[in-house]
């Protein structure tokens, strides 16, 4: 009996090409909501946080709906989440297009365009590519999560254009047509399940062993710890990406200088997740992860002295450069050390904690200022969260070291 292409093989190699179309399509709802924003608050009449709320909601589903479809990846295969994400992301754009009033456009961006839509290509396909690879998993696992920042880099533009040409409702219109063609045909090519022996033959320096208790605890207490940790890094995560606009046009720069750092820091991304994908490889995903803390901590500490307009471009793309490999490495973390059977869901809970804490400390960043008027305070609480994912971090990485035999600790110096 044939068992299928084997792990590392052209196959996977291609199915990875697939991966990062299916990723960088399904991502869009994520970021054509905030194209649309000021049409749409026109449009319905509403307030600027009323007319956040689909985006709140769009998140929400986003990551709830990363769990759900992470165990039907699990059980049946990475094809039928793609399949169920497309019909939700085409019906989708389709109904939110006709929305009678801004209720209605926020009730579908939350349960078809988040819950049962975009949140089908993401977790999943990290889970699967990480099942796929075993040499170069950090990398694979890196170029399948660029898929999102490159959906953030090409998608609006094009919105954009399309909302001056045709206007929002046609542009979404648009959108459905667009990923109801295109999603379920590369949805195909994704029918081959991960080789199962996967997990027995992933040796290599510096990895460990999936087990029923990773790091020497229960599964649940694992899971937590990761998750925490996620919450706090994207915390810190947040606070640049959510409020460098705003920073900048209270510098006096203006809020052109600031979307411009913000594009910066997202470019940078994609080549942090690449570079961290390589250093994974090399030094496992706890480590990577530990790696990353830190620098996003001292990028974070530098936005504090250093405000002058070529210091912040300078530090924007460095945060970038530190920050964009963190998310990726919980995906290797967690198929590294939990069984392959349940990355699927592992991944997705995981995910939606680091989605989570992008949505918390956006909001608890903003309520800082509030306080105190100055984002100084609001750098140093990112810093804080930052220490929390670090000692986290550490404390797994110290957890995971294999225990010492009784000669090796007897042994002359």
């Amino acid at each position: 009996m044939s068992q299928g292409p084997a792990a590392d093989s052209r196959y996977a190699w291609t199915r990875l090409v697939v991966t990062l179309a299916l990723m960088t399509i399904g991502s869009n709802a994520m970021y054509v909501v905030s194209v649309v924003l000021p049409a749409v608050q026109a449009e319905f009449g509403v307030t600027r946080s009323d007319a956040a709320l689909p985006y709140t909601l769009l998140m929400l589903g986003f990551g709830i709906g990363g769990i759900v479809m992470g165990r039907l990846a699990d059980r049946f295969g990475v094809m039928l989440p793609l399949m169920i994400g497309a019909a939700g992301l085409g019906l989708g754009f389709s109904l939110a297009s006709m929305a009678p009033n801004i209720w209605i456009f926020a009730l579908v961006h939350g349960l078809l365009l988040g819950l049962a839509g975009s949140s089908a290509t993401f977790a999943p396909l990290v889970a699967d590519t990480s099942l796929w690879f075993v040499r170069r998993r950090g990398i694979a696992v890196a170029i399948c999560a660029s898929g999102n920042y490159v959906a953030g880099a090409v998608w609006p533009p094009i919105v954009q254009h399309f909302v001056e040409t045709a206007g929002w409702r046609q542009a979404y219109l648009g959108l459905g047509i667009f990923c109801a063609l295109t999603l379920p045909l590369l949805a195909l090519l994704m029918r081959p399940r991960p080789p199962l022996a996967v997990a027995a033959t992933a040796r290599r320096s510096g990895s460990a062993t999936p087990s029923q208790r990773p790091f020497g605890l229960s599964m649940g207490h694992a899971q937590a710890l990761l998750c925490v940790a996620g919450v706090a890094c994207c915390v810190a995560m947040s606070m640049p990406q959510v409020h460098i606009v705003a920073y900048c046009t209270d510098l006096g720069f203006g809020a052109a200088r600031g979307a411009q750092m913000l594009s910066l820091m997202l470019a940078a991304g994609i080549a942090s997740r690449l570079i961290s994908g390589a250093i994974c490889d090399r030094i496992g995903g706890l480590r990577t992860l530990l790696m990353g803390s830190v620098l996003q901590g001292v990028a974070l500490l530098l936005f504090i002295p250093f405000d002058s307009l070529l210091s912040l471009y300078v530090i924007s793309a460095l945060f970038g450069l530190f920050q964009g490999g963190i998310v990726p490495s919980y995906a290797i973390i967690v198929r590294e050390h939990f069984p392959p059977a349940e990355a699927g869901a592992r991944v997705g809970t995981v995910l939606m904690a680091t989605l989570f804490g992008m949505a918390l400390g956006g909001w608890m960043s903003g309520k800082v200022f509030d306080l105190t008027g100055s984002y100084d305070a609001a750098f140093l609480n990112g810093v804080a969260w930052n220490l929390l994912n670090l000692s986290i971090a550490g404390y797994l990485l110290y957890r995971s070291r294999p225990p010492q035999t009784p000669a090796a600790q007897t042994a002359p110096a």
